[in-house]
């Protein structure tokens, strides 16, 4: 088992949203995947094609060898119980760190919330999780930026790049088909 499998990121709760926990995923969380994955707009938006149990199923096994490779360090990102013992609660999203490797300046991260979460700050303040852990984990070992990319149609994820100190720092040209229309590029730097 890699080392940073058994990472478990904790965010504190708000006025208006509860707890989050983040760890990664696991076979336990087929069901709620599929159920997350019925939904129009997330379809929409992601380039996973999770139809039924046996493609969730494969999805968090790729999940689980991208962690053991390092590769792709991807956490579900869970409501948290209102019990002080639980760290199990409702799917709420997903958060990834691409492309992290020792010596290497930069990564790439992403996300996706489920429906019943959207517009309660569950992408931002999981993001904020995961970007402050990546630079306190790698950046002793280089990372010096974070980048999020997202279409120039998908205003939401602006507004998340926004609310987690990423600031826009370019237009992207077309990269069909992964990206048939402009991008933008955002990028947080290690000492922001």
């Amino acid at each position: 088992m890699n080392e940073h499998e058994t990472v478990t990121l904790h965010v504190g709760a708000t006025p208006s949203a509860p707890a989050l926990v983040l760890r990664p995923w696991r076979t336990e969380d087929v069901a709620a995947l599929v159920e997350v994955f019925r939904d129009p707009t997330l379809r929409h938006w992601t380039t996973s094609g999770v139809e039924n149990e046996a493609d969730a199923l494969r999805w968090i096994r790729d999940q689980e060898r991208n962690w053991a490779t390092g590769d792709h360090l991807a956490f579900a990102v869970l409501e948290a119980q209102p019990q002080p013992t639980s760290t199990q609660g409702q799917l709420a999203g997903h958060v990834i760190l691409k492309g992290a490797a020792t010596g290497k300046p930069s990564a790439e991260v992403g996300y996706w919330t489920a429906a019943h979460a959207r517009g309660r700050g569950v992408a931002p303040r999981a993001l904020e999780a995961l970007s402050d852990w990546a630079f306190d984990t790698l950046g002793p070992d280089g990372l010096e930026r974070l980048e999020l990319l997202h279409q120039v149609d998908n205003p939401a994820s602006c507004r998340v790049a926004h609310k987690s100190r990423y600031p826009l720092e370019s237009v992207l040209a077309p990269a069909p088909p992964a990206y048939p229309r402009e991008g933008h590029l955002h990028v947080r730097h290690r000492d922001s």
